[in-house]
């Protein structure tokens, strides 16, 4: 969150947090290279380029179910909420990544033959009835031009400027792109591995994603199922159910849902719907004694929902109640910014 647009926004966490992961990802290309080479000797050894490929072709794979295993993760445990703020950080790495892999392919295939890399990529293999002939390469070019978009508008910049809706619709691709992912592994490189370790760690990935988001939606869909009707005070449970600087959501019954943060032992509430692009603020935490989204940063000050100068954005405020140790909660919501006095334990 910031007044002005910058290309990237690198505080002491995040430097550190990118730095791990670049190590990370360099220790397991050369990993990877260095086992598969003691793995295949001659005569099935593999050479250095196709070596390379995989390696940058399985990390980005790797990444891209991570990156679709945070959201769900984040909603089934509040541990992994912290892997949130960093997420668009894994995304565009995953597609530099499979950008590397693309161009290593194109050079190793196309560059030294009589025609044209991209002209042999489109047109030369037209054999999209047969399965262990199929195109698979275009499948991959145009999961990684969903990728590019994603990546060249991660910035707040396009938030902005193509409103939070069209936004988040254009970053949904995300699923397009893991489903052409996936063909373009299983009708290429597995059409010809005989080892069964690669289709069983493909379909293992899916399994855990689709688990994952299902478990993750039956969860939120139970919460909303058996959320209480709006009373005039609704006991929405015990002062020791929030750690420090957290929050609680609640759901309410045909209304939007409620985060409870505690700060410095008060008690506080606002919607969970961050204005600025819908995040969770429920999964969120407070920093420098703001609310501060997971998905992007965007603040807000606990005791009125408005954004810190110079920013406009507002929340709904809840009024609060502490008796004995249990948190009461006004479920009619206060205009959007309107001053609330916190409750104290």
């Amino acid at each position: 969150m910031s007044v002005a647009y910058k290309s990237v926004q690198w505080n002491a966490h995040k430097k550190r947090y990118d730095l791990i992961l670049t190590a990370s990802i360099a220790l397991f290309l050369i990993s990877f290279i260095a086992i598969s080479a003691l793995t295949h000797r001659a005569p099935t050894a593999i050479s250095a380029p196709i070596l390379l490929l995989r390696a940058t072709a399985v990390a980005a794979l790797i990444l891209l179910h991570l990156i679709l295993a945070i959201g769900p993760l984040a909603r089934l445990s509040p541990l992994f909420a912290p892997l949130l703020y960093n997420r668009r950080h894994l995304g565009v790495t995953m597609f530099l990544l499979a950008l590397l892999h693309a161009i290593l392919s194109l050079a190793y295939y196309g560059l030294f033959g009589p025609i044209n890399p991209f002209s042999a990529l489109l047109a030369y293999n037209t054999n999209i009835s047969s399965i262990s002939a199929f195109p698979f390469e275009l499948l991959g070019l145009a999961a990684l031009l969903i990728l590019f978009l994603m990546a060249a508008t991660s910035h707040d910049f396009w938030l902005k400027n193509l409103s939070p809706a069209i936004w988040k619709s254009l970053h949904l691709g995300v699923y397009l792109a893991y489903a052409l992912v996936i063909l373009h592994v299983a009708l290429g490189i597995l059409q010809s591995e005989r080892n069964l370790l690669y289709p069983a760690l493909l379909a293992l990935g899916i399994i855990t994603l689709s688990t994952l988001h299902i478990l993750a939606g039956r969860r939120e869909r139970t919460r909303d199922n058996h959320a209480p009707p709006p009373i005039d005070w609704l006991d929405v449970g015990s002062i020791d159910d929030i750690p420090e600087s957290r929050a609680k959501t609640i759901c309410i019954k045909d209304r939007e849902r409620v985060a409870i943060f505690k700060h410095e032992g008060r008690f506080t509430a606002v919607s969970n719907t961050c204005a600025h692009q819908g995040g969770p603020l429920g999964e969120g935490k407070i920093i420098n004694g703001c609310i501060t989204c997971p998905w992007h940063g965007y603040q807000y000050l606990p005791s009125n929902g408005q954004s810190p100068p110079p920013f406009t954005e507002k929340l709904p405020t809840y009024q609060l109640r502490v008796e004995g140790r249990r948190i009461l909660l006004n479920p009619q919501a206060l205009p959007p910014g309107t001053d609330t006095e916190p409750a104290n334990a």
